[in-house]
């Protein structure tokens, strides 16, 4: 079993930034991935959180990310705002534009964010949350390299192509937080179990014939197996469209990987929706809202998507995280 040790979410979020400084980070980029760290970890999501560290410090160094990069922001219609993140960490960009989404969403009842030429976003759900707890319900997308291929195919198209909603529950916080991918499962966990030489359970990867796998290097030169089969390949070039084509950014058939050296930035794209609910339900979105989610907590055994990270973040907030201790030497070599 893995030793682990036990750290603050601000000890996470130290070690974060130090180690990303360190590779080339400047303080602004640093500090807004270190902190989304800090939250992915809280929310238990591992595979995305401080493992991903020296993978970030590896594409800082060999050039994959701009750590220096600063964000661009326009305006160009009232409820458009859009970013360009120069190659840079999507966070920077997602942070700055939301200085712009936010006040245009309140001000005009709905806007949006597009951004291009940024890289990974880790945890959709993290941004998401934060425009919920602004009030607003959220929706966002992000495009990935391609790893997933289309029904009938053996060639990856689209990537795995992660949807979130967030909605506000009237009290500053999210009633419902909702982050999938277009896969049956993220493929950082399929990168996780081949780091740790584990296999896969069947129905996570495909080969490069499109044949079921256990093998998780077999999958990772294959494809991701799509969630629900053709409709997850819906989902993924719905995504595609919105994160990728209508925002400029590029293709995930064209984008670079998320892991290894080559290929130069992805320059992938996000898109976060905001919309004020309360205006547009008559003032009783958070009744609503509370309404459908009380319905499923009331089943018994009944699991409401979000419920899991929110009590890991309560948990994570009281006793702090248990990390595994090879991840953490990693980064403290750096």
């Amino acid at each position: 079993m893995a030793q682990t040790e036990t750290l603050t979410l601000g000890e996470i979020e130290d070690l974060s930034y130090q180690a990303l400084i360190r590779a080339g980070a400047d303080t602004d980029a640093a500090r807004a991935l270190a902190r989304a760290t800090a939250e992915t970890e809280a929310d238990g999501v591992a595979s995305h959180g401080l493992a991903y560290i020296p993978i970030y410090c590896e594409h800082l160094r060999c050039g994959k990310v701009d750590g220096r990069a600063r964000p661009i922001i326009t305006q160009p219609k009232p409820g458009l705002v859009l970013a360009d993140a120069g190659a840079g960490f999507a966070h920077g960009a997602i942070a700055a534009g939301f200085d712009a989404l936010i006040p245009a969403a309140r001000a005009q009842g709905i806007a949006a964010l597009a951004i291009k030429n940024s890289y990974n976003c880790g945890v959709l759900g993290i941004h998401t949350l934060t425009l919920a707890k602004a009030g607003l319900l959220a929706i966002g997308f992000t495009n990935a390299p391609a790893s997933i291929a289309p029904s009938g195919g053996t060639r990856p198209v689209v990537g795995t192509n992660p949807i979130s909603l967030a909605a506000p529950d009237g009290a500053g916080g999210a009633a419902l937080l909702i982050d999938q991918s277009a896969s049956t499962i993220a493929k950082s966990e399929i990168m996780k179990h081949a780091r740790e030489g584990r296999p896969i359970p069947e129905g996570w990867g495909l080969d490069a014939q499109g044949n079921p796998t256990t093998d998780p290097d077999v999958a990772l030169k294959g494809s991701m197996a799509p969630s629900g089969g053709y409709k997850g390949v819906g989902l993924a070039l719905i995504v595609e469209t919105m994160a990728a084509a209508m925002t400029g950014a590029t293709l995930g058939m064209d984008a670079s990987p998320f892991s290894g050296t080559a290929g130069g930035p992805p320059r992938t794209g996000q898109v976060f929706i905001a919309i004020d609910a309360t205006t547009s339900a008559g003032g009783d979105f958070a009744a609503r809202i509370t309404r459908l989610t009380d319905a499923i907590r009331a089943q018994d055994g009944a699991r409401l998507p979000g419920d899991g990270r929110a009590q890991a973040r309560a948990r994570a907030a009281r006793h702090g995280v248990a990390v595994n201790v090879a991840t953490l030497e990693k980064i403290r070599a750096i």
